[in-house]
């Protein structure tokens, strides 16, 4: 069973949204689920800090020896930092997706649009199809 932490924001396309100290900062990363269905992550393709993205916007490419899957922005979201150490240790999305394995760290344009995402309890019964 993929973990699903509570407390988090979830697209149907597996990416997750995570609430950090800063108002209006979030982390961006994919679920365990989707870690779990790519299989070993080698590759990950992000984009540079002070890009602009709109609500589901693909903002890279994550690869793994099964296939290669588009990311997408959650909200839309200007990048604060990206996660360097996936360049040399892209496997980090296998092994800890909501901690080391993030992938960006984005400031929200407009939090109205998080009532669009999904629940962990929302996430759960998607994943359970």
């Amino acid at each position: 069973m993929s973990e699903i932490p509570a407390g988090l924001f979830y697209t149907e396309e597996h990416e997750y949204l995570k609430p950090t100290k800063e108002d209006g900062v979030y982390v961006v990363g994919i679920t365990d689920y989707a870690q779990g269905e790519l299989g070993d992550v080698v590759f990950v393709e992000l984009p540079d800090p002070g890009e602009k993205f709109g609500r589901m916007d693909t903002f890279g490419t994550i690869e793994a020896v099964k296939a290669v899957s588009d990311l997408y922005c959650p909200v839309s979201a200007e990048v604060l930092a990206v996660n360097a150490a996936l360049d040399d240790d892209p496997a980090l999305v296998n092994s800890d997706p909501y901690g080391e394995g993030w992938m960006l760290r984005i400031q929200v344009k407009d939090e109205r649009e998080l009532q669009e995402l999904l629940t962990a309890e929302e996430y759960a019964k998607h994943v359970a199809k």
